[in-house]
């Protein structure tokens, strides 16, 4: 096990565990893993915890898990077992009460295969993918039978399985790509939006992110029967696994999951669905271009050995009903690669693309693009193709605009329910009216024969005005006037240094460090890092990035969950003083009115000071100082490390800090207001370029 399930197991944050390495020399050796992330052998961990009384008993979830990673078949294998052996439990209560009884492990798992394939059949259909639950897999399986319905006694069954799931999928990020809530929210609201959600199909489902928000979104229907769900999926253990996931979560639904390779071998062939909602896997060279060359899906064209998303959205169109909706999760470039322009004129051409709305980058894995929702509608052959497309970029609304900001600069947060919001809102009135009214640098209705050029090129980008340009000239004049504004005034709080008659001699103060002041309690030191919000209470996050760009927090805490234990985050107060550790050089920020609450992010140290000992303003002045953040920096390594302990502070009395304070105030004060005019110099130039090229403005 890592030092993560040392911290898990004893109920502590990672750092405990690294301190009871460093301070104890019976703590156990490691076994394996690498010098960054070693492994330990469990029972070693136990023992020595419970010699140290810090374990009085292994927690019943951690020994669940423990027994899933220790299984012979493996944690896939253990997690099929325990999630049909909790379908059974909340299927056939009484059943399982009377099998529970059973004293001898032979006799419980000897009976017990019959058993599951009967609550499975009944609840995933036949040819479902949970396979592996013969008399010799149960074998050894015993404690955990018994251990899993525990959990179900403690926790609920589907709760208990979203536990064990989610610990596994955290344990091997790499091997599993998941579509997050969000997103998988949106796709199928945008899918509801046309037609009704009675049956719907993700061809490769994963985990089941967008079958759960097909029935959840179904859910919220009045009167709408609960929705047949239909998934496949290559991985074997997965499809097993999100079976599972799906019975036990969706008690309500009609659920059938099938194993294999989606184009290659179809399970659904008869299917005629409502919607279908796919994130597809992306630039696949292997997804069978050779064997599927005249494959009857291919109704708007053969997709190049490059452009396996167009297989998965000619796909997605064959296993549609005429009418109903697709939504795919889609690679930007499969909107402008030459390889696909003439799949793409003809689902233009006949009225198969409806939409594309592109998402800000991080919105979904890979998190480092922009990616694409493409909206298609299988034509039915009694009505005329659809003449517009409707082009959406969610990026500047999501970011608050660009347009007019003055916000400070650094990476902008994602507001995902904006994102929401404008993609629904203008699919919603595109749906009803076949338009939408123009947004610039949000929204369009194009003529879909005004697309049909040499590269058919959809990104949402390309056809929309900038929003800089929007507000023409009376926007333009409004960012000037702000800018001449900013200008004066910084000529007025331009600090003035003291005339060379008067200067003086550099000081000769006592000094200290602040390892010194946090000792005689003059400050607390804090280190940012971990933590979790309560589920529905997010909490800002103040990055290192936002410290350096002088920005307002950027980030978000996780929320606690059954995968994410609770660890409680260091929150910022106002007069605290925020230093970067890693790159930042000579920087530090007080902590103002707009940014307390916010919860301390990674690679930050915090400075609380004793209002009664040091001034907060004083104390960030003189860090900022280059040579005295050069003489705490570490040089060991390629990113520079301030040793925060290290930094100098001179010995004056608590009223000459806060003559320097004040100067030190000032000069923040003028430096904000620098940042600002750049900031709408910047504007006013581009917009000034974006008028004159696009004829909003003409020179005098």
């Amino acid at each position: 096990m890592t030092a993560a399930g040392i911290a898990r197991l004893a109920g502590v944050g990672r750092a405990a565990v690294s301190n009871w390495r460093r301070r104890h020399a019976d703590f156990p050796k490691p076994v394996g893993g690498t010098e960054t992330s070693p492994a330990f052998a469990l029972r070693d961990v136990e023992q020595w915890l419970r010699d140290q009384g810090k374990l009085a008993e292994v927690p019943l979830r951690e020994r669940v898990w423990q027994q899933l990673v220790g299984h012979p078949a493996g944690a896939a294998g253990a997690l099929r077992q325990a999630g049909a052996v909790l379908l059974l439990v909340r299927d056939r209560p009484a059943a399982w009460k009377q099998l529970r009884g059973a004293s001898q492990d032979a006799d419980l798992t000897g009976v017990l295969p019959a058993m599951l394939d009967s609550v499975l059949a009944a609840r995933l259909g036949d040819g479902h993918p949970v396979g592996g639950l013969t008399r010799e897999a149960l074998a050894p399986s015993a404690a955990l039978v018994r251990a899993t319905a525990d959990l179900a006694a403690l926790d609920g069954a589907p709760e208990a399985y979203e536990f064990l799931l989610g610990r596994h999928l955290d344990a091997n990020p790499r091997q599993y790509t998941l579509t997050p809530p969000g997103p998988a929210a949106l796709m199928a609201e945008l899918a509801a939006l046309d037609g009704p959600l009675g049956s719907v199909l993700d061809p490769a489902c994963g985990v089941g992110g967008l079958l759960t928000a097909a029935q959840e979104r179904a859910a919220g229907q009045p009167d709408a029967p609960p929705p047949a769900l239909h998934g496949q999926e290559a991985d074997p253990d997965l499809a097993a696994l999100t079976a599972l996931r799906l019975a036990l979560r969706l008690p309500d639904a009609q659920i059938r999951v099938r194993s294999g390779d989606t184009l290659r071998a179809d399970a659904f062939g008869e299917l005629a669905a409502d919607a279908v909602l796919v994130h597809p896997p992306f630039n696949e060279r292997n997804w069978g271009h050779d064997e599927l060359a005249y494959d009857p899906r291919w109704e708007y064209g053969f997709p190049a050995r490059t452009e396996s998303e167009l297989a998965w959205v000619q796909h997605a169109l064959a296993r549609l009903r005429p009418g109903g909706t697709a939504v795919l999760l889609m690679p930007p470039a499969a909107a402008s690669r030459r390889s696909g322009r003439r799949i793409r004129a003809d689902l233009l051409r006949r009225g198969a693309l409806r939409a594309v709305i592109a998402l800000p980058a991080g919105a979904a894995p890979p998190n480092g693009i922009p990616l694409h929702l493409w909206v298609l509608r299988k034509p039915d052959g009694a009505t005329r193709p659809a003449p517009h497309l409707l082009v959406v970029d969610t990026a500047g609304p999501a970011a608050g605009g660009s347009s007019g900001s003055s916000g400070p600069s650094g990476r902008d947060k994602l507001d995902w329910q904006t994102v929401r919001a404008t993609a629904v809102d203008a699919w919603q009135l595109f749906v009803r009216d076949g338009g939408v009214e123009e947004l610039p640098g949000v929204r369009r209705s194009l003529a879909a024969i005004d697309l049909l050029g040499d590269d058919v090129d959809l990104a949402p980008a390309r056809h929309l005005p900038p929003p800089a340009a929007a507000g023409g000239p009376a926007e333009l004049a409004r960012v000037r006037d702000r800018l001449t504004d900013t200008l004066a005034r910084t000529t007025e709080i331009t600090p003035r240094p003291a005339p060379r008659a008067t200067a003086t001699a550099p000081a000769r103060w006592p000094l200290t460090t602040l390892g010194e002041l946090a000792r005689t309690g003059a400050l607390v030191l804090r280190a940012g890092g971990p933590g979790t919000a309560a589920p529905g209470a997010p909490v800002a996050v103040l990055t290192d990035h936002d410290v350096i760009g002088a920005a307002a927090p950027s980030g978000t805490l996780p929320e606690t969950s059954p995968a994410t234990p609770a660890e409680e985050p260091v929150l910022v107060q106002q007069g605290d003083v925020v230093v970067p550790v890693l790159g930042g050089g000579a920087i530090a920020r007080v902590v103002d009115e707009a940014t307390a609450g916010a919860a301390l992010g990674r690679n930050l140290t915090l400075l609380r000071p004793d209002p009664a000992a040091l001034d907060p303003w004083f104390l960030a002045g003189f860090l900022r100082g280059t040579a005295n953040t050069r003489q705490a920096s570490s040089y060991a390594s390629t990113a520079t490390r301030l040793d925060v302990r290290r930094l100098q502070l001179p010995r004056l009395p608590l009223a000459e800090q806060r003559r320097y304070g004040k100067h030190f105030h000032d000069l923040a004060t003028f430096e904000e207001a620098l940042r600002l005019a750049s900031r709408l110099g910047e504007q006013l130039v581009q917009g000034m370029y974006d008028g004159f090229t696009e004829g909003s403005l003409a020179p005098e």
